[in-house]
């Protein structure tokens, strides 16, 4: 199916919680296609309405026409209008036009109790609602509406009109213009909202949701309005329309208070359902996604090429060894210092760690703990032991007097830089690639045959513990991303990015050695 195009026609809100801000992210949240003509600048925050700017009317005029124009649109929602003669501008466009779903919603006050539609255009309302198919008035809006419609008008010179229970206000409205009205009961008291259509007839449904405990209710009305146009252009029915927008304001006043905008009254967390939907990001992946071309160089560099083969010479292979014992002898004592941190011994990061324990690392759970030390303790215990057995067996004492390389060099140099950093989590991120880079390059180098000269490092590589630690390795970095600040996170992103660049270039060193080759 297509997606609905929705056009909506309102003011503006600069903090993005009402008005056409508000009518767009609800209309994307249901998948429609969102489109606004600007009615009036609106200076407002979340306490409420400084100054309206009402642009001249020819120009309204001239937006509405060049939507109308060139897209086919499905639904309009209307929204803040303000003056007489918007108003009437507005009327006589959507006559012109009637797209097949006009929602109105008649903002006359805001929820800071601001007035947002003067006499005259109050009293010129009367012809667009004889055009909409739905009104949307909260419990105050709909008694004005009721007095358009005729209500008291029986009353004494100078009395207050009495106010009509809402049943028979909406009725009324309804049956005055033939149009169904919504009327919300957000303003209501009691442990649930309860919003009420009622149709020409007089027939009425009643959508009950719970009422949610916030002063976070800014942009309410609007947003439910652009969704209930842009379900409704996609359903059909306008009964299921109000039936599927209502849970989904619900759920966004949910989120409201989360969302901290604002120290007034903020707005609603439009994004909380499709959000919930999402796969969670994580900060790990979408960091190893950014790496991704130097992963695929790194896989077809002549060495791990000529190592899966078995066409490496054995010299530059011992060569290689013996610059991963100088990389292992300093990232065992890198991945201590990460151990005693996570301990809270605060030796997370060189001299700065005292710091670094309360930047990215604060909370236990955060990359912290006694299961976060043990682990990191292992880890660097594995890298002693692997230099000491392995690379010196396979070395045979042909290159264990090698000096250290410049690229392994400045390999180091990086790790050191990320742990002077004064961050254990930045520290954490630097080291994080030799577990993830090597278990991928394992992965991709799969099961070496019988007999391959190098069957026993190719094992090593893919083995499934190592791969379990790389993954545990990603979970305590990504907890310490999670917690870190959005600055202390970039940090930690370009010291994996950097990390992932330098490893590509320690399997590259070995056959960047004059005389280094790989075997025919």
């Amino acid at each position: 199916m297509s997606v609905p195009r929705v056009l909506a026609v309102a003011g503006t809100d600069p903090t993005g919680g009402a008005g056409l801000q508000a009518d767009l992210k609800a209309i994307a949240a249901h998948d429609g296609y969102g489109m606004g003509v600007v009615t009036a600048l609106v200076a407002q925050n979340t306490h409420g309405v400084r100054s309206v700017h009402v642009p001249d009317v020819a120009f309204l005029r001239e937006q509405l026409d060049a939507v109308s124009d060139d897209v086919t649109i499905d639904a309009v929602k209307i929204g803040m209008l303000g003056t007489a003669p918007v108003v009437r501008v507005v009327t006589d466009w959507l006559r012109e036009h009637r797209p097949p779903v006009v929602v109105v919603d008649p903002v006359m006050v805001a929820t800071s109790g601001d007035r947002l539609l003067d006499e005259d255009a109050a009293s010129a309302m009367g012809a667009l609602f004889g055009l909409a198919d739905l009104v949307t008035p909260n419990r105050a809006e709909l008694q004005v509406l009721a007095e358009l419609a005729g209500a008291g008008a029986g009353a004494a010179a100078g009395a207050a009109p009495a106010s009509l229970p809402v049943l028979d206000a909406a009725r009324l409205v309804a049956s005055t213009w033939d149009v169904l009205v919504l009327a919300k009961g957000g303003h209501d008291e009691g442990p649930t909202s309860d919003d009420v259509l009622v149709s020409p007839s007089g027939s009425a449904r009643r959508f009950i949701a719970p009422r949610v405990a916030t002063a976070n209710t800014h942009g309410t009305g609007c947003s439910l309005s652009s969704a209930i146009a842009t379900l409704a252009a996609r359903h059909g029915d306008w009964e299921l329309a109000v039936g599927v927008a209502k849970p989904w304001l619900t759920a966004a006043l949910r989120g409201a208070d989360a969302l901290e905008v604002g120290s007034g009254n903020g707005p609603i967390d439009h994004g909380a359902v499709v959000r919930a939907l999402l796969p969670v990001a994580r900060f790990t992946d979408v960091w190893w996604s950014d790496v991704s071309s130097v992963l695929r160089s790194t896989i077809e560099c002549g060495f791990l090429v000529g190592l899966r083969d078995g066409t490496l010479d054995a010299d530059v292979f011992a060569g290689y060894l013996a610059q991963d014992v100088h990389y292992l002898r300093a990232y065992e004592q890198h991945l201590a210092a990460l151990a005693a941190s996570a301990a809270g011994a605060g030796a997370g990061a060189g001299p700065a760690a005292p710091g670094a324990a309360a930047d990215g690392v604060a909370a236990d759970g955060a990359g912290r703990g006694p299961a976060a030390a043990a682990f990191w303790a292992a880890a660097s215990e594995g890298c002693a032991a692997e230099a000491r057995d392995l690379h010196h067996r396979r070395l045979a004492g042909t290159h264990a007097d090698d000096p250290v390389h410049p690229t392994c060099a400045g390999y180091l140099a990086h790790l050191q830089q990320a742990a002077d950093s004064g961050s254990a989590a930045v520290l954490a991120a630097a080291v994080l690639p030799c577990f993830r880079v090597y278990a991928w390059v394992g992965a991709q180098l799969g099961a070496a045959p019988d007999g391959h000269a190098f069957a026993d490092w190719i094992t090593a590589y893919g083995d499934p513990g190592f791969a379990a630690s790389s993954a545990e390795a990603t979970r305590l970095v990504e907890e310490m991303a999670a917690a870190a600040t959005p600055s202390e996170r970039g940090r930690m992103a370009r010291a994996f990015r950097r990390s992932t660049e330098w490893e590509l270039a320690f399997f590259a060193m070995p056959l960047t050695v004059p005389g280094a080759r790989v075997s025919a």
